[in-house]
């Protein structure tokens, strides 16, 4: 894993989304990652939902309290994500094996 990617585990870290339609969906953070220099965040909407999606931004920092989360819009770009996004779930399992 890289030094500078964190996978958040029992925090309270949110970020409230608001959707096209003018609606909120506050999501948990579960990781903050670069790819290829950028950085990126995985979202989890919160609720009972098995089968809830995990969003996937590039994450700028503006400020202290102030974000810019930008759409991923390049398929190859996308990927590079979702792949370093798994690789990153796959390494947190795989040291999860070896604390117990």
């Amino acid at each position: 894993m890289n030094e500078n990617s964190k996978l958040y585990e029992d925090t309270n870290d949110q970020i409230t989304l608001t959707l096209e339609d003018g609606s909120e969906l506050i999501c948990d953070v579960l990781a903050i990652f670069p790819v290829d220099g950028k950085d990126y965040i995985a979202l989890l909407p919160q609720g009972d939902d098995p089968d809830a999606e995990i969003f996937l931004y590039r994450f700028e920092e503006k400020g202290e309290d102030d974000i810019d989360l930008i759409n991923i819009e390049d398929d190859d770009e996308f990927e590079a994500v979702s792949d370093a996004f798994d690789e990153l779930l796959d390494n947190a399992e795989f040291d999860e094996m070896f604390d117990e």
